[in-house]
């Protein structure tokens, strides 16, 4: 006991001084560079670590399988008793359901807790060669419509049938246009299994007639599950080479064990992923940053500059949070630091989609509509952002509070053609008053 309890210790110890002495270096003048390399090395680390459940006083013991050999906390169990792997399907296999394939791909065959076989559920298209999507995926391990030239891995499945995808999994992963998700849910009752987890990595929102609905909620309330969300300053071509990038999980109260388990389904090396007890606000966030991403690329269409652009995000920044906290008490303020917020709202306006086809739609003065731009641009990914301002505008209309929010009143106003691109920044005059709200976006 005594042995168990000195390695504890001195796994801590070794924890914080690792954390300590790269913190100090990472405050010189080569912050940037050198707290990547510092999440980089932790992450590397941590990963090659043992368990100590084992090894520690007042811990919980080991479970045991009924022939008495030791299984992970996070395995799951039959009803005869017998151990049972976490087999995942991904639901969906656009560009950024290609590289969460690969993630998890990388990471079940890796560790024991997990089934090899990873399934993805593809909507079947017929590719201009005439061979199906699904056939040429399982042929060589490569999505080429959505994510050519990289390989998923050996142990990732295509299936064209959404039910026999996820009939198996006991962890499902939505990856889907928001618009499709609720459709997907109704053909999923009664046929997924019980206890089934799920993580939604989908930014947006449903519209219900009393109010916004989280796609999470979504989710929940159609199948009867738990719902984590995995939000973050992700790019995803850039992660598919495995650039080192960072990501929050979202999680709700008692949830903690979940989300670590999805922590460790998708971290690796270059991919680092930290939990947070803030589903609304980590959803928000992903939700949110599309539409400031708009205004970013209006601004750069029109080529107003790099001030006006610093400007329009950190007005963004603002209304997120605050229209975040108005509809939904429980955000903390916190989240809008992690990953999922402040990040993702950066690398969003410097180099999304939303962003791109934003200036496109600007150049040309907003004579091209979106549906245009985005079938010419985006080769059949889909854009979020003029959707969500859409469903965003009706929330702040229906509940008195467009004055509130300008920014994103007006992205939405220049998108159906009201107001013209150069609009973006004729309402900087304004300086909204939250405190009319009886002081609840304080």
């Amino acid at each position: 006991m005594h042995g168990c309890a000195l390695f504890l210790t001195k796994r801590v110890w070794l924890l914080r001084s690792l954390n300590f002495s790269l913190y100090s270096i990472s405050s010189s003048s080569s912050l940037l560079l050198l707290s990547t390399a510092r999440s980089h090395f932790l992450s590397s680390f941590l990963h090659s670590l043992p368990p100590i459940s084992s090894m520690a006083p007042g811990i919980e013991a080991p479970q045991r399988s009924s022939n008495g050999g030791s299984v992970r906390p996070d395995s799951h169990f039959s009803d005869d008793g017998v151990s049972r792997k976490s087999k995942v399907t991904i639901v969906g296999s656009g560009n950024w359901g290609s590289v969460a394939a690969k993630l998890i791909a990388s990471n079940a065959a890796r560790l024991s807790s997990f089934h090899d076989e990873v399934r993805m559920w593809v909507f079947e298209e017929t590719l201009p060669t005439g061979e199906k999507l699904t056939d040429v995926i399982n042929l060589n391990n490569e999505n080429v419509k959505y994510l050519p030239g990289i390989k998923l891995g050996k142990n990732v499945i295509a299936d064209p049938d959404l039910e026999n995808a996820v009939k198996d999994a006991n962890m499902l992963v939505f990856v889907t246009p928001h618009q499709f998700v609720e459709g997907i849910c109704k053909r999923l009752v009664g046929k997924i299994m019980k206890e089934v987890e799920a993580i939604s990595l989908i930014k947006g929102m449903e519209m219900k007639k009393e109010g916004p609905c989280m796609i999470s909620s979504l989710i929940s309330q159609e199948l009867g599950i738990n719902c984590c969300v995995l939000m973050g300053a992700n790019i995803a071509n850039e992660i598919a080479v495995e650039k080192f990038s960072e990501a929050t999980v979202g999680y709700r109260e008692n949830m903690r064990e979940i989300a670590e388990k999805w922590v460790q389904l998708f971290s690796t090396p270059y991919f680092v992923v930290s939990p947070v007890q803030d589903v609304e606000g980590v959803e928000m966030c992903g939700t949110l940053k599309n539409v400031v991403a708009l205004a970013a690329g209006f601004v750069d269409g029109l080529e107003m500059g790099n001030n006006t652009k610093a400007a329009i995000m950190r007005i963004g920044l603002r209304e997120m949070r605050m229209i975040s906290k108005l509809l939904f008490s429980s955000v903390k303020d916190s989240t809008f630091f992690e990953s999922c917020g402040v990040a993702d709202l950066i690398t969003t306006c410097l180099g999304g989609r939303n962003r791109k086809v934003a200036a496109a739609f600007a150049k040309h003065g907003g004579k091209r509509s979106f549906d245009e731009l985005e079938a010419e641009m985006l080769q059949g990914q889909k854009l979020q952002g003029v959707s969500t301002a859409k469903e965003m505008y009706e929330v702040l209309s229906h509940r008195g509070w467009l004055e509130l929010f300008p920014l994103f009143a007006s992205v939405h106003e220049i998108c159906i053609g009201h107001l013209s691109p150069s609009a973006i920044v004729e309402y900087s005059e304004r300086r909204p008053n939250f405190s009319v709200i009886n002081g609840q976006a304080q």
